[in-house]
């Protein structure tokens, strides 16, 4: 597979993305600790029938590093993504997130459901039901304490870029189901990532920036999704646990729930050929 690198300028950002195939476009959204590297399993696939475009989000590996914590609102996010479907000469895409990419993914399908033809979400959790959770489970609200620790200014970038981003190791093989999937050449591209993000102050302002949104913002008041939707979860995650999707039809009504009891957070790197067969019948089905 011939994969493409380009950088697009896209809402006052320059955006490395690896692309590939030709066809209706297809937007494949990183989560963290990631870049575009983690989707290398679905993207000779998907490029079989989609034109695929992996972007390295803001803040990550090769993109730009903007510096404020408000260059990480959702809405800046968001509108990234809009620009490049936009940069492509397409006005609609498929959209698919994973992990913080998810979270873009389904705040662009509440919020301007005109440009997504179909939603791909891989272990992330609706933003309403996430919220209600934070609120109400005990459960996640200890699986997301790291978030708080990520508010504090710069000992999480200090702790994380230690031993030169050692955590990382512990991030994928500590959490996987298949460790075997994150040998040392595969933790070395994330690493070398991570090197290009400077301290990963970008990466963590995301949660920073989330921190300090309105509510409206975080779980908006029409929080329905309009388009038809598939997600992908693996149970073993131990960052996001499954009851994250109880009552999800509430807010999505053509709604695919596939569970992967022997997956971890990093789904479609632990399972690669299940989600790929997922996706892509999802993906045949008419809309």
């Amino acid at each position: 597979m011939n994969i493409r690198h380009e950088w697009r300028t896209v809402n006052g950002v320059r955006l490395h993305c690896a692309v590939a195939g030709a066809g209706p476009l297809l937007i494949l959204l990183h989560g963290f600790p990631e870049f575009w590297y983690s989707w290398r399993y679905q993207i000779p696939v998907l490029a079989e029938r989609f034109t695929v475009v992996a972007p390295d989000m803001r803040g990550y590996n090769q993109s730009d590093h903007p510096p404020r914590v408000d260059d990480y609102a959702i809405d800046q996010l968001m509108q990234d993504v809009l620009c490049l479907i936009h940069s492509f000469g397409e006005e609609r895409a498929v959209v698919a997130g994973h992990d913080w990419g998810g979270a873009v993914a389904w705040n662009i399908a509440m919020h301007s459901p005109e440009v997504v033809d179909k939603l791909i979400i891989l272990n992330m959790p609706h933003p309403k039901l996430f919220v209600q959770n934070l609120l109400t489970n005990p459960k996640q609200l200890v699986r997301s304490a790291y978030i708080f620790f990520f508010q504090i200014p710069w000992v999480p970038e200090a702790l994380l870029s230690w031993n030169d981003f050692q955590f990382l190791d512990r991030a994928f093989r500590d959490t996987a189901v298949r460790r075997e999937q994150f040998p040392d050449e595969v933790i070395e591209q994330y690493k070398e990532a991570a090197r290009n993000s400077g301290t990963l102050n970008g990466p963590i302002n995301y949660y920073r920036a989330a921190a300090r949104a309105a509510p409206a913002e975080v779980a908006p008041p029409d929080p329905v999704v309009r388009v038809p939707t598939l997600v992908v979860w693996g149970e073993q995650d131990v960052a996001l646990g499954k009851e994250l999707n109880d009552h999800l039809e509430r807010y999505v009504p053509d709604l695919r729930l596939r569970f992967i009891p022997d997956a971890s957070h990093w789904v479609q790197q632990d399972c690669p050929k299940l989600v790929n067969q997922y996706m892509v019948e999802f993906l045949g089905q008419p809309a």
